[in-house]
């Protein structure tokens, strides 16, 4: 069900070291490193550190939920825009991510961001 999900860090230097060493032992490790956003994982990047809100600003929880086809990413899409969903970003390929990679955003009643992603080809 879940594809990969983002927590919001204070200090995202100090828990990319600690996760850095407490994956370790599960076979995690560093994936990627954008700088602003962190991903670890065993085989692709499903567990992502990045830097806490501004001040002022409520910092946001990231989760991707795994979809088994396209029309599933579009049938999300349109069920969280009938529940009145802010839409972030609709149904397309996201080709800086990888080149099949489909997904929607929305953001949840409490602000998180919320994405359906495929990422078999159409």
């Amino acid at each position: 069900m879940l594809d990969h999900m983002s927590v919001p860090v204070r200090d995202l230097q100090a828990n990319a070291a600690f996760y850095d060493h407490v994956l370790a032992p599960l076979g995690g490790r560093r994936m990627m490193d954008f700088g602003e956003a962190i991903g670890y994982g065993t085989d692709h990047a499903d567990f992502w550190l990045t830097p806490n809100g501004t001040d002022g600003e409520v910092p946001e929880s990231h989760i991707a939920f795994t979809a088994p086809d396209r029309a599933a990413v579009r049938a999300f899409h349109e069920a969280a825009v009938a529940a009145g969903a802010e839409v972030l970003h609709a149904p397309r390929v996201w080709p800086e991510y990888h080149p099949t990679y489909y997904g929607a955003f929305v953001r949840d009643p409490d602000g998180n961001n919320v994405e359906a992603v495929c990422h078999a080809p159409e």
